[in-house]
């Protein structure tokens, strides 16, 4: 085993939790990254021999992590640890005086921590660990690996009483020949099929069906492996459960023969439509068997996985073997309604993102749809809301067929548009913010659908305006997934206008940033209230591990909001800007301005509604192009699908705060029209939707685009949401 002095060598666990917690908001690549030490790179001489120094690798973190202010200290204590690392394994380089860092060790060690395919993984981690590459892992390069592997089973919480032994054991069985070094293609083969080396590296198991999709899971109440029938034993994390079917074993039963994992689709024709239970062992106790009525004890029962019915062991082929998919059988997509098909006899176009939907056999799935039901398409992106993303993923994968959920981080909404693509009758659900919401919209428009589904919400994100607007509240805070389900089947489709937007910009040569987005869906807006979502952003894209929460995402706000009180660094917009709508120009002269907004729904700024109530009995009936008389604006209310915009005018960050809580009814009504013309004289800060950006003077168009299927909660339920 290794000595004590080479635990002093690695990450702390403070410094290794602090580096993930940046790696989960990195899109480059370390392969990518590594480039700029190569000939015409910007580090190159920051490079010697196969070494870089130490202002060449806190470069290169700022560059990898995207980060311009990383924390200097923590960056010495990582630089100082692969120093360590090249000295227990060979002797210090000879290149220079302090050494450097081995870019080999650099690179191989942020691509493990990275998201890839297992070999790819392991490929890295057998050049990471073979210090002096000569393609063997021998003893003592073995134990460094049970040594890392045991820390960072502690940094996950994992009880790790019994897992040094089980690793030990797990190597050793991994060198086939008994030689007492491991090979390269050893530990290929053999990494492949050991699940705690997987799960430990930060692995996805291939998804084949049938196998289980592990991670590590913490037991609050007495718990047995369903392998050797033992109770779960530990403090901490003190097994595996599977996501899908929730089949629970001890870390050290992984590898042992166990229940695969539910079948997903089927294989044969004859099979389609074919309505069978899927009975998995499952955690019945105090439950009743549907059979014989009587209590299921604890390892005696199993459940169907799809209508959730119990039955003992022993009592499962007495009962029926139809299943009707229980109380989600509108929402449930069961796997006799997908079947493995040659491209030949699908008779559709595979398109490019064909292989996500590819069994393991190469062949591909296509769906036969049941009568009478909508399955349920779910995107979820994993990132949203904190770690709330990923928990609700895990939480869909288990209520539903995992070939109908899709993590928006495994080539975003495209491979599940086009799984779904024949179907005729089904929803989708949208899980993340308000971006998320305006990228399934995107994808379907550019889709060219025949069939546009409507599209439900639950909200992630931060502000949610449009999941407010459509009853579903202002943030998911943890309650039953099945409730939501309920809600959707109880919802009422409404349409919502899109807009198009359009800059030209006055002068080509003007530096700006880029147009975030040419759709609205919610609002669009310049000035004051652009101007703090700006600062938010740039302060968000440097250090993004501070803004990894709804609450602490809020905070932030109204410590910008209260700095912009203070500057008022959009004061005299009206000088600065022109409207004009249908041809009909908008008076600016009599008000005061720190910012404009053109609203088309009613919330914006996490539930304020600028426009306000129309409370008079004589609302406008008949549908005007354009209505910019005040006493007119009064009597106009605001609808999502009127295929009108509102624009509002602000006075400041005070006003904005009185609005949204309640003291002020609503803002400057300036116009309401059916298209809107801005032109702006000098740089200002605008956002589409809560992106937003800084431009140049420009001239904006904006148009109707289309109209969107959406999904309307049937009332404003506040069980497992917040409404502000």
């Amino acid at each position: 085993m290794a000595a004590e002095s080479d635990l002093a060598n690695e990450i702390s666990p403070v410094d290794f939790i602090q580096l993930q917690e940046y790696l989960e908001y990195s899109r480059i690549k370390v392969k990518d990254a590594m480039k700029e030490f190569h000939a015409g790179g910007k580090l190159v001489h920051h490079r010697f021999g196969d070494h870089i120094d130490a202002t060449g690798f806190s470069l290169f973190l700022k560059n990898y992590l995207e980060v311009d202010d990383f924390p200097a200290d923590l960056c010495q204590r990582l630089y100082q640890y692969f120093q360590r690392s090249e000295r227990s394994g060979r002797d210090q380089s000879p290149h220079r005086k302090d050494g450097g860092v081995s870019l080999k060790a650099v690179s191989c060690y942020f691509s493990i921590l990275e998201d890839g395919n297992p070999r790819d993984k392991l490929e890295y981690t057998f050049k990471l660990y073979d210090k002096d590459d000569n393609g063997l892992l021998d003893s003592k390069e073995v134990d460094k690996i049970v040594t890392q592997m045991m820390q960072a089973a502690e940094y996950l919480g994992w009880d790790v009483t019994e897992l040094k032994p089980v690793l030990q054991d797990m190597l050793k069985a991994i060198d086939v020949d008994s030689s007492g070094t491991v090979t390269h293609r050893e530990w290929i083969q053999g990494g492949l099929n050991n699940i705690p080396l997987l799960v430990l590296l930060g692995l996805k198991v291939a998804e084949k069906d049938g196998q289980h999709v592990w991670r590590l899971k913490n037991f609050n109440r007495p718990t047995y492996c369903f392998v050797c029938q033992n109770l779960m034993l530990g403090l901490r994390k003190q097994g595996l459960s599977c996501n899908v079917c929730k089949y629970t074993v001890h870390s050290s039963c992984a590898n042992k023969n166990h229940t695969p994992c539910v079948r997903t689709f089927v294989r044969s024709k004859t099979e389609i439509g074919c309505s069978v239970h899927d009975w998995i062992s499952a955690d019945c106790e105090s439950n009743k068997c549907e059979i014989c009525h009587k209590k299921i004890k604890i390892l005696t029962g199993k459940s169907c996985v799809w209508c959730r019915r119990m039955r003992h062991s022993d009592c499962v082929p007495l009962g029926s073997s139809h299943c009707d998919c229980g109380r989600l059988q509108h929402h449930v997509l069961p796997p006799w309604a997908i079947c493995a098909m040659d491209q030949a006899d699908s008779g559709s176009s595979l398109g490019e993102n064909y292989l996500v939907n590819m069994n393991s056999d190469g062949h591909f799935l296509q769906i036969f749809p049941v009568k009478d039901t909508h399955p349920l398409l779910v995107f979820v992106n994993p990132k949203s809301g904190g770690k709330q993303g990923k928990r609700v993923l895990r939480k869909f994968q288990f209520l539903l067929n995992p070939r109908q959920v899709y993590s928006l981080d495994n080539g975003g909404p495209n491979p599940g548009l086009q799984f779904f693509q024949n179907l005729h009758q089904y929803r989708i659900l949208v899980c993340g913010g308000d971006g998320t919401v305006g990228w399934i919209l995107d994808a379907i428009d550019k889709a060219d659908m025949v069939i546009r589904p409507p599209v439900a919400v639950l909200p992630l994100g931060t502000g949610n305006d449009l999941a407010r607007c459509l009853h579903w509240g202002g943030g998911y805070e943890g309650s039953d997934l099945t409730e939501i389900l309920k809600q959707i089947e109880e919802s009422t489709l409404v349409q919502m206008d899109r807009w198009s937007l359009q800059v030209i910009q006055a002068d080509l040569a003007d530096d700006g940033d880029p147009l975030p987005n040419d759709i609205i869906n919610n609002y669009f807006s310049i000035g004051v209230d652009a101007s703090i979502a700006h600062q938010f952003h740039v302060m968000r894209e440097k250090d993004p591990q501070k803004f990894n929460s709804r609450a602490r995402n809020k905070l932030w706000y109204f410590q910008l909001a209260t700095s912009e009180t203070i500057s008022a660094s959009c004061r005299n917009l009206k000088e600065c800007l022109s409207i004009e709508c249908c041809g009909v120009p908008v008076n600016l002269s009599r008000l005061s301005l720190e910012g404009v907004a053109v609203l088309n729904i009613p919330s914006m700024h996490g539930g304020s509604n600028l426009w306000g109530e129309t409370k008079s009995p004589e609302r406008l009936k008949k549908w005007q192009e354009v209505t910019v008389n005040a006493d007119a604006l009064e009597k106009c209310s605001q609808d999502m699908n009127d295929k009108l915009l509102e624009v509002v005018g602000l006075e400041s960050v005070v006003e904005m705060g009185q609005i949204y809580t309640g003291l002020k009814s609503k803002a400057h009504r300036l116009v309401q029209a059916a298209h809107v013309t801005i032109r702006t004289y000098k740089t200002l800060p605008m956002q589409i939707d809560g992106e937003p950006w800084m431009q140049p003077p420009c001239t904006i168009y904006i148009t109707h685009k289309n109209q969107a299927n959406m999904l309307m909660a049937p009332s404003a339920k506040t069980l497992g949401f917040f409404l502000k």
